[in-house]
């Protein structure tokens, strides 16, 4: 979006390219990029590459709770010590701005009957990855007191679209049913999501960074709230499979049941969703139907193929090699 927006910028992208990186997906920015690959808790690669930076927005993450529970090791070391050695490159080169892209997830479980989390509420988490988004957080407040760098913090809901690794329930889904397989549902599917586009994620980070007050933190929800049920019954009506493919699997342990954020500082901005749920997720699933060979080779991969044994046969899902 920014390379579209300002031909006129010069743009860095460092990426450890792991698991769920491929630098495919910067495909077509021709010189609007510049790629550098490296860890961002690699302090002499973080130093270079943010040298003559004037703002640095972190997306760089270990993103998916259910890896983990079952290693939080990664996390720690992505989420919480790189974000250090990026925000102490930041202060050391002045950089102008500096954005961290967290979650809603840090809020903690919301019951149903709840309003919605705002920025001033305590903190909760209930996974490793969660725990470890909101020590960041708390990293990049203090880079902000106690040096003065003028930083941002995003919350943001669960986030879909094209490009999405096939780990995360929409993409995971999409991509069973045209491999001709079940969904698999946690517990008895009643978990909810507010589910935004990443074209509307990505106009509201653009937003926050051009206007968003010093040391202030945003939430950024579609307001869109799904339960995952409705989630796997929705794409299959797109598809043209019946529910009968939905299969309920053993619960996540210590699921979080619901989240949602109350974004009215962002819209005071002027931001505000351009998509609704039906119509971005039709548009999701074309994409993947138009571009299987992108997701095969992630599906075929040999760390997909461990990744399922590792965790969807414990959840007890059937079916993992049909």
């Amino acid at each position: 979006m920014i390379a579209e927006d300002h031909p006129d910028w010069s743009i860095r992208v460092l990426d450890l390219l792991t698991y769920s990186g491929t630098k495919a997906n910067l495909d077509g920015l021709g010189g609007h990029v510049t790629f550098i690959e490296g860890d961002i808790a690699d302090a002499t690669v973080v130093d270079a590459a943010m040298n003559g930076c004037t703002v640095v927005v972190n997306f760089a993450a270990e993103t998916h709770v259910d890896r983990s529970l079952i290693n939080s090791q990664p996390f720690l070391h992505t989420n919480v010590r790189g974000v250090q050695v990026l925000l102490d490159a930041a202060i050391r080169w002045e950089v102008d701005r500096f954005l961290q892209v967290s979650t809603d997830e840090v809020y903690g479980s919301l019951p149903v009957e709840a309003t919605r989390s705002v920025e001033s509420d305590p903190l909760g988490p209930r996974s490793p990855y969660a725990s470890s988004k909101a020590v960041a957080e708390q990293l990049v407040l203090d880079a902000h007191d106690s040096h003065g760098l003028h930083t941002l913090i995003t919350r943001g809901s669960n986030t879909y679209g094209p490009r999405q690794y096939p780990e995360k329930i929409i993409p995971l889904f999409i991509t069973n049913l045209l491999e001709g397989r079940t969904l698999p549902v946690y517990g008895d599917g009643s978990a909810v999501r507010d589910y935004l586009h990443v074209d509307d994620h990505c106009l509201g980070i653009n937003r926050i960074l051009e206007c968003g007050q010093p040391g202030s933190v945003f939430n950024l929800g579609a307001g869109l709230e799904m339960s995952a049920a409705r989630v796997a019954k929705t794409i299959c009506d797109i598809l043209g499979r019946a529910d009968s493919v939905i299969e309920y699997v053993r619960d996540r342990p210590n699921h979080d049941m619901r989240y949602s954020v109350d974004s009215n500082a962002a819209r005071s901005l002027g931001w505000k969703r351009t998509r609704t749920f039906d119509e971005g997720l039709q548009r999701t699933v074309q994409w993947y139907v138009e571009n299987s060979s992108w997701w095969k080779q992630i599906r075929q991969s040999k760390d997909f193929k461990a990744w399922e044994l590792a965790w969807y046969a414990k959840s007890g899902q059937s079916g993992l090699n049909g």
